[in-house]
């Protein structure tokens, strides 16, 4: 009986909340909606994916399966690959420190049958000859002549791989301070 009672009394709480407390909402979303249209448009049908051919002339398929391996070999035997790499175990040389196109050469100088090189960093004055390193880019110096002094750099590419590149410092007289040969 009081089973009864109880439930009866949770049916009469239910209608009365469902009162017009919220009957102006109700009728503001019928009117929103009446010029809504009642079925919605189905998904366009998905294409099939068509592969597409990589035919680039003569330049090698960067996702072929050789680039891959390659990169799979190099990444297994510590990075980089080819004959090519810097020695990042010798005393890093003070002119290192600058980039190649903040160095100045100033001029030149012969002793003891040994030419050298004046190279101007900032505020101070270095002697350079062949065999020393400048730059940021483990760059050596291969030449010095009255005009310029030739490096051989070591730069990294993109997959690990180190290649060599001839940069030229040019004496601050003549121009141009540097130059980038391939």
């Amino acid at each position: 009986m009081k089973a009864r009672i109880v439930t009866a009394l949770a049916v009469l709480l239910l209608v009365g909340c469902e009162g017009s407390e919220h009957s102006d909402l109700k009728a503001d979303l019928d009117r929103l909606t009446r010029d809504l249209p009642h079925r919605v448009d189905p998904l366009p049908q998905v294409k099939p994916y068509e592969p597409v051919a990589y035919n680039a002339f003569d330049l090698p398929d960067p996702f072929g399966p050789k680039k891959i391996e390659l990169a799979t070999k190099s990444a297994a035997s510590g990075g980089g690959g080819g004959s090519l790499a810097p020695d990042l175990n010798r005393p890093k040389e003070p002119l290192e420190a600058y980039p190649l196109e903040s160095l100045k050469m100033v001029g030149t100088l012969s002793q003891n049958k040994h030419n050298y090189a004046l190279v101007k960093a900032d505020s101070g004055l270095y002697r350079v000859r062949v065999g020393n390193y400048m730059g940021q880019n483990f760059g050596v110096i291969t030449k010095i002549t009255d005009s310029e002094i030739t490096l051989r750099e070591l730069i990294q590419d993109s997959a690990g791989d180190w290649a060599e590149r001839d940069s030229a410092l040019l004496l601050q007289e003549t121009g141009a301070t540097t130059e980038a040969r391939k």
